[in-house]
């Protein structure tokens, strides 16, 4: 770990020549501005796609042998890590992505800045989700250098546990301290050191990137149809109709029955229309390739066809 690692070295806290005098802009000069720097944001996650790649395979191969992914972050990185991971249940009901934020869960919605800084809390907040060899440990920090995020990311090491470290500035305590590193260089804020802005917004690319393309490894997509989703109120149930009617060129009407047949589980159901099984000989299949449903469907269908 470098010891001369300090902020006024870091990429994303150089003022923006650009915002000199954002102060004296007019509202659509901002707009604008802001506007025209987060559009290169993409290319500059575009040349962290073989790093982002990598990870991807990592955290399939964790999660495939019956792993967590546990994402760690502080301030507006451990946001974004909460945000992303919070979404995974509902989109695919898949319930081991998890997550730690420096100051716990009262530091979502309010500041805990404080805990930044806390590296005991770190190594401990890590301790408690005893972390080993079947878990990836993904660690999110702009500047790569938050004492809470390395320590936490040093102790699931230490544990056994793969981890990645996601930063916008290159040769960061937090890269020395994972396994794998993904860089995305964003360079200066428009508003200097605010890494809400164009650092938060690749994170939160980054992140969609990694657990979208997770799931769709490890077969819980259907063409591009999310097809793991639980119906548990009048939009998801509408959409998970659609879904079936999509996946399978079944009709609304025989859609809806086919969830219902399947209690409301609709990769249970995808299978049933598409193989022509009942509800039993689908969870079969589906449990057997671990709810990858397109292995299943073939499955299912082959052993219809032999019967």
């Amino acid at each position: 770990m470098k010891s001369d690692f300090s902020l006024r070295q870091l990429h994303t806290e150089q003022p923006n020549p650009a915002a000199r005098n954002l102060d004296q802009k007019s509202s659509l000069e901002i707009a604008r501005l802001i506007n025209a720097e987060d559009a290169t944001v993409a290319r500059s996650v575009s040349r962290a796609l073989p790093q982002i790649a990598r990870a991807i395979d990592f955290i399939v191969a964790a999660l495939r042998r019956g792993g967590r992914l546990i994402y760690v972050g502080a301030g507006t990185s451990g946001r974004i890590a909460v945000l992303d991971a919070a979404e995974i249940e509902p989109t695919f009901n898949f319930r081991r992505v998890q997550f730690i934020i420096a100051g716990g869960n009262k530091a979502i919605a309010s500041a805990s800045e404080i805990s930044e800084d806390n590296t005991a809390a770190g190594r401990k907040d890590m301790s408690r989700r005893r972390p080993t060899k079947k878990d990836v440990v993904l660690g999110i920090a702009t500047s790569g250098r938050t004492p809470f995020t390395v320590a936490a990311i040093a102790e699931a090491r230490r544990r056994g546990a793969r981890t990645i470290a996601l930063t916008c500035n290159p040769d960061s305590p937090l890269e020395h301290a994972a396994h794998h590193a993904i860089f995305v260089e964003v360079g200066p804020e428009v508003l200097t050191g605010s890494s809400r802005m164009k650092a938060g917004t690749a994170h939160k690319m980054v992140l969609n990137m990694i657990s979208t393309a997770t799931m769709t490894r490890l077969g819980y997509v259907y063409g591009n149809l999310m097809v793991n989703v639980e119906p548990k109120n009048s939009k998801l149930a509408d959409r998970a109709i659609r879904i079936l009617e999509q996946a399978t060129g079944t009709d609304g009407a025989s859609a809806q029955r086919a969830l219902k047949a399947s209690r409301n589980r609709t990769p249970v159901a995808l299978v049933m229309l598409a193989a022509g099984v009942n509800r039993s000989e689908a969870a079969v299949a589906l449990k057997k390739f671990g709810g990858n449903v397109r292995q299943a469907v073939a499955t299912a269908r082959q052993n219809s066809r032999t019967k």
